[in-house]
């Protein structure tokens, strides 16, 4: 007889055999994985304004268990003791740029000179990086060829490090709009690889354009929408203030993308075209640098959020001031421009009422993204158990995720933070995020020296 099947007969018979040794009606079971429970000296939920002192988190199977008063044990459960810190949820940044060419240098030099494989092998690192600072989870708004879509893959399969992820593929831009690839370049630089067949598709004119562009980026494995509603900052030949995509084909886009059941992210500076997006029904708005009393009434009246991204502009010039000729003139004009706008309407937004959510608009090498936090304590006036809650609860609505991350509560991925020390005194702690957890599994715990490999 074969080898081969004298060993399918053996493993055969040893299965009836060891069927036969059970008592009637007990299956085979695995070992269950043991407990974990995290001592909380200090604990930020998400959910609640007040801070718990003493709590037990407990975690099975990736997700938390239950949050218990006091210091508990159970018999085989592994104590992780975080009594001397304060623990929050994973933190969300619901804008970033992971795919970004990033690193300095002449931006449209790199336009033409950088290739979409060039821009993966970046956001890899990236991505890591984005975890051990503490962000479990992000929202990629716009990226060329796919990256995002690949690299939130590569992550879900366990393949390299990452946050959880959100990602829009290509941003949906009106002909010669801000995300449109071709923008700024003459038709002999616009190269095929970068205007290909996902760039074309999502440049739109009209609303039946709009809704094509939608159904083709969920195709491709978006679960976000991103629009391009106003002109802007760094890019060339546009104005910020300007209403780039016109109300029918942002309703359009909006329809389509919620019938799909997606959400829908707008760019947008200028008040004309906030307050159109607001109205076709946009789940958040970007920037938001110019909006007014009137664009604060709508937001509240809608449920849109505003994500603010002052990073973006307080560093983007101190960037431009300490590398002179990165940019082009026309480029850092408009920057210095709308940076302080950017600080002032948040303030306003936030006295009015207005949902925020966190969210940095930074690509890779940028500073540390949890300045974003010490920029809307200190330069806006946002409390700061508000600011946390924009990174936490606030996000988590924002992505429609709040039954998964968020808030440490029962039901939720065990992603969780500490920092030593009191948040809501100082702000600036969050930019040194001492443990870090994503679905149960430690990936950062500096008092241990370990990081995850």
């Amino acid at each position: 007889m074969p080898a081969g099947r004298l060993r399918m007969r053996w493993a055969v018979l040893a299965s009836a055999v060891l069927l036969i040794a059970l008592p009637a009606g007990q299956a085979i079971a695995e070992t269950p994985a043991p407990d974990t429970i995290i001592h909380a000296g200090h604990l930020i939920d998400g959910v609640s304004r007040n801070v718990r002192d003493k709590v037990s988190i407990v975690i099975r199977n990736g997700r938390i268990l239950a949050v218990q008063p006091g210091f508990v044990g159970t018999p085989g459960a592994a104590i992780i003791d975080l009594s001397d810190a304060t623990v929050l949820p994973g933190l969300i940044d619901a804008h970033v740029h992971l795919t970004e060419t990033g690193g300095g240098g002449n931006r449209i030099a790199k336009s033409v000179t950088m290739t979409p494989l060039d821009m993966v092998l970046r956001a890899v690192p990236e991505a890591r990086h984005e975890l051990e600072a503490g962000f479990t989870s992000v929202r990629n708004l716009m990226a060329p060829a796919g990256i995002d879509i690949a690299l939130r893959k590569a992550i879900d399969d366990g393949v390299i490090p990452g946050p959880r992820m959100w990602v829009s593929g290509m941003a949906l831009s009106a002909t010669g709009g801000h995300a449109d690839p071709a923008g700024g370049l003459i038709p002999e630089l616009a190269r095929p690889d970068m205007t290909g067949a996902f760039e074309r598709e999502a440049v739109i004119d009209g609303p039946d354009s709009a809704r094509r562009a939608v159904r083709v980026q969920h195709m491709r494995g978006a679960n976000v929408i991103k629009l391009m509603a106003s002109g802007g900052v760094i890019s060339l030949g546009d104005d910020p203030n300007a209403q780039l995509m016109d109300d029918d084909e942002m309703a359009a886009a909006v329809h389509t993308a919620h019938e799909l059941g997606m959400k829908v992210a707008v760019h947008a500076h200028g008040k004309r075209a906030i307050d159109a997006a607001i109205r076709s029904g946009v789940d958040s708005i970007e920037h938001g640098s110019f909006a007014d009393a009137e664009s604060y009434a709508l937001m509240k009246a809608h449920g849109t959020y505003l994500v603010p991204t002052l990073l973006a502009g307080v560093a983007g010039v101190e960037f431009m001031d300490s590398h002179p000729g990165v940019f082009e003139p026309a480029s850092v004009a408009k920057a210095k421009a709308v940076a302080p706008v950017m600080v002032h309407n948040l303030a306003a937004a936030y006295r009015a009422g207005v949902k925020i959510a966190f969210g940095t608009d930074m690509g890779p090498h940028g500073p540390n993204q949890a300045r974003e936090f010490q920029i809307m304590v200190q330069q806006a006036g946002v409390a700061p158990i508000d600011a946390i809650m924009a990174a936490t609860g606030n996000a988590a609505d924002l992505l429609g995720a709040t039954d998964d991350i968020g808030s440490v509560r029962a039901g939720r991925y065990a992603d969780i933070v500490a920092v030593r020390g009191d948040p809501l005194t100082d702000i600036g702690l969050l930019q040194h995020i001492g443990f870090v957890m994503k679905g149960g599994v430690v990936v950062v715990d500096r008092r241990q020296g370990k990081v995850v490999e």
